[in-house]
């Protein structure tokens, strides 16, 4: 597991964005994530307090690391700690018994083991989506354009790792594949999508697949790389510690980000307050710099 990351009150955000996403959330279900709902910034002032221990998906670490930055400067009487690791592995901590106030989870099948043994407080909300892509060296030399060249053989056969089937990522991974028709020994099954990257990025490995976001943060993201219409980043190769290939269709195997508070928290108030906080505009606005898509 990554270290955990103290947030305090004397932190300040350093990020400035621009705001406006037009991400809105509606609706929720009884034991369905709530689905797109519009969500003003809250008031600057608040009078909720606690320490909030907040578990979350590796891939999230980039955004919260600013968004619970935001939160403390709105609510300076919150301290924040994350952990961040696979949603399955975070999933097993809190049915342990760990103490947590507020659940990150990459995909839905890891939120259901929280809320089919009753640890949530409140439905889970879906706020963004990730798609996979391949993540190579810088120039990729190998020439990989597709999944089905990741399992080529013989000379120019890449070295591939992906993540384990448990996680989110890895049965992303798994349901492409399959879909495509690729049959791919990799080289290890790695725990966590930063775990692959890693791998990728220290030339332990050709090739990787990973989120989006995760190859935007690796990647010297360049604004000119975005496509006008859609507001989406693309994925070709650019200047960075690792290149991004896109997979044809990706979506097809995209799952939501869904967060929800823990019940037993010591500060219920705070802990929904930040489940909420990751609908307001700017958090969205945010989520979508760094290449997560809208919550589905």
């Amino acid at each position: 597991m990554n270290p955990k990351t103290l947030r305090d009150a004397t932190r300040i955000g350093a990020l400035a964005l621009a705001a406006g996403l037009a991400a809105a959330l509606a609706g929720c279900g009884s034991g369905q994530p709530s689905g797109p709902a519009s969500t003003p910034d809250p008031a600057p002032a608040s009078q909720i307090g606690g320490d909030l221990t907040v578990y979350a998906a590796a891939s999230l670490e980039p955004a919260f690391e600013q968004i619970g930055d935001w939160f403390v400067d709105e609510h300076p009487d919150v301290s924040i700690e994350f952990s961040y690791d696979g949603s399955s592995v975070l999933a097993t901590q809190i049915l342990s018994g760990a103490p947590v106030d507020v659940f990150a989870s990459a995909d839905a099948p890891n939120m259901e083991k929280i809320t089919s043994e009753a640890r949530n407080d409140g439905e889970p909300t879906a706020f963004a989506a990730s798609e996979l892509a391949i993540a190579v060296a810088p120039g990729n030399p190998l020439g990989i354009e597709t999944l089905a060249d990741l399992a080529r053989a013989g000379a120019g056969a890449p070295v591939t790792v992906i993540c384990a089937a448990e996680v989110p990522c890895g049965n992303a991974s798994r349901a492409l594949l399959e879909r495509d028709g690729v049959e791919l020994a990799p080289a290890s099954e790695e725990q966590n999508v930063t775990a692959v990257l890693t791998k990728v990025r220290e030339g332990e490995a050709d090739a990787g697949l990973v989120y989006l976001s995760d190859i935007l943060r690796a990647g010297d993201f360049q604004d000119e790389s975005r496509s006008d219409s859609s507001n989406r980043p693309l994925t070709s190769p650019r200047q960075g510690e690792v290149d991004g290939i896109e997979i044809q269709d990706a979506s097809d195997a995209a799952g939501d980000y869904l967060a929800v508070p823990i019940e037993g928290s010591d500060a219920p108030e705070a802990a929904a307050a930040f489940s909420e906080f990751l609908l307001t505009d700017r958090v969205q606005q945010l989520l979508a710099d760094l290449g997560f898509g809208p919550a589905r």
